[in-house]
C-alpha cells in the first residue's frame, strides 16, 4: 500500500471517529455522566480527598481483599494414583506414587527410562 493511500484510508477514519464523537457529545446520558464526574472531582478537591480515600471509605476490606474471582477458589488436588512396576530381570515389584522412589530411579539409572516405564503393570 503506498503511503498516500494509507494516508487517505487514516484520514477517512479519523473523519469516521469523529463523527461518532460528536454523536456522543449530543447524547443526554454521556452529558449527565460527565457532569457527575466533574462534580465529584470538585467535591473531593475541596475536601482533600481521592478515589482511592472513597473507595477505602465505602469498602474498608477493599484493600486487603484478594482480587481473584471468588469462582476460582483452590481445590483440592486429586490424589496421586498408585504405579506399579514389575521387574522381568528379577521379578521385583515397586509400587509408587511419584518419581522418587530409590529402587525405581536405580532401574531407570540401569535400564533406561523407556525401559522401565514399559514394565508399568
Amino acid at each position: 500500500m503506498s503511503r498516500l493511500a494509507e494516508f487517505r484510508r487514516l484520514e477517512q477514519q479519523l473523519a469516521q471517529q469523529l463523527a461518532e464523537l460528536e454523536a456522543m457529545k449530543s447524547d443526554g446520558s454521556i452529558q449527565a455522566e460527565m457532569e457527575f464526574e466533574n462534580k465529584l472531582r470538585a467535591l473531593l478537591t475541596d475536601y482533600g480527598f481521592n478515589l482511592k480515600d472513597v473507595i477505602y471509605i465505602l469498602d474498608p476490606q477493599a484493600g486487603t481483599r484478594h482480587h481473584a474471582p471468588q469462582a476460582q477458589e483452590k481445590t483440592a488436588r486429586k490424589p496421586r494414583e498408585a504405579k506399579v512396576y514389575r521387574n522381568p530381570h528379577n521379578g521385583e515389584v515397586v509400587q509408587t506414587k511419584g518419581g522418587n522412589h530409590a529402587v525405581l530411579k536405580a532401574w531407570k539409572a540401569e535400564h533406561g527410562a523407556e525401559v522401565v516405564e514399559s514394565w508399568r503393570a
